[in-house]
């Protein structure tokens, strides 16, 4: 019997420095147009007043303060899950909500991909042959591997920083990030490029891999340096009947990378002739009573077997 957990099985793995720099200067050059140079996004247009009324507008909640920023002409916004977890708070409806907060031990090797991301945008600052003239900056934030963060992290990456705006006729874009790196998750991936995607605010992921956002109708912005998972499912049932593995049971990630994965793995797997016996799923967030669950279904399975 093999048991298969697509929500931890890493396929390829990257240098985030060079991978990072690279995508990164290709958004940018991108951005040239013949004899144009680089066009202003981060910018709104200029707007004239016709009449004394004026539109004051507010952003809803507590703005996420960025892990890691630097001032710059044009910034890239950086979404990395440095956290496990987000706190849960149970809502009353009777205050206001608590600001979402990150809590749990810290993913090393997440902070090591944002701090990749630093250096890439440093050294490009540095270099007299990459954009002179010009320079970029970063809003480098914490997803806490939570999609809520997620997208309010994105909603700030569209919008200006500040509070409020007054005396102007529209509420302004002036704060929307040129270009944004991450997240790591599929699921975390998904929810930020369906919001900035609308203002074509490209986006480049180094670690989601869910074969979903391979569909350019959903996500037109979202790019990655990762083969999807559909790849890694063709290899899994490959490598299962290479061994002569007829009669399995699979257990994945219950989440949008490993419900997607699985399932073009069973579709694979049924294509080689694999019996799967059953296909559980559960969330690191899930109680005790969830996990136990699921090894009983395979104790249960191993003791029919003997």
């Amino acid at each position: 019997m093999l048991i298969l957990r697509m929500g931890g099985l890493v396929a390829v793995f990257l240098t985030p420095g060079l991978t990072l720099g690279l995508f990164l200067l290709c958004i940018l050059l991108s951005l040239y147009k013949s004899g144009g140079g680089l066009i202003m996004r981060t910018e709104a247009s200029s707007y004239t007043e016709n009449a004394t009324d004026s539109v004051d507008c507010w952003l809803r909640g507590t703005p996420q303060l960025p892990a890691f920023t630097k001032r710059g002409d044009y910034i890239i916004g950086g979404v990395f899950p440095m956290h496990y977890y987000m706190k849960t708070v149970k809502k009353n409806y009777s205050s206001l909500p608590e600001p979402l907060k990150c809590i749990g031990s810290m993913d090393t090797r997440e902070l090591r991909f944002s701090r990749a991301m630093a250096f890439a945008i440093d050294e490009i600052n540095n270099s007299s042959d990459l954009l002179p003239g010009v320079t970029l900056g970063y809003k480098i934030h914490d997803s806490c591997s939570s999609p809520p963060m997620a997208v309010q992290v994105a909603f700030q990456f569209t919008n200006d920083p500040l509070s409020m705006y007054k005396n102007t006729k529209v509420c302004s874009q002036s704060g929307r990030v040129l270009a944004v790196i991450g997240d790591s998750g599929s699921t975390q991936s998904i929810s930020i490029s369906r919001i900035i995607g609308p203002f074509d605010i490209p986006q480049v992921s180094h670690f989601a891999t869910c074969a979903c956002l391979s569909d350019k109708t959903q996500y037109p912005t979202f790019f990655r340096t990762i083969p999807s998972d559909q790849f890694q499912a063709l290899a899994l049932a490959k490598l299962v009947k290479h061994f002569g593995w007829t009669w399995i049971g699979t257990v994945q990630s219950n989440s949008d990378y490993g419900n997607n994965g699985m399932a073009s793995f069973l579709r694979a797997a049924q294509n080689e002739g694999i019996c799967v016996e059953y296909s559980e799923s559960f969330n690191r967030n899930d109680p005790q009573s969830k996990i136990q669950q699921v090894a009983e279904v395979i104790r249960r399975f191993m003791h029919s077997l003997f």
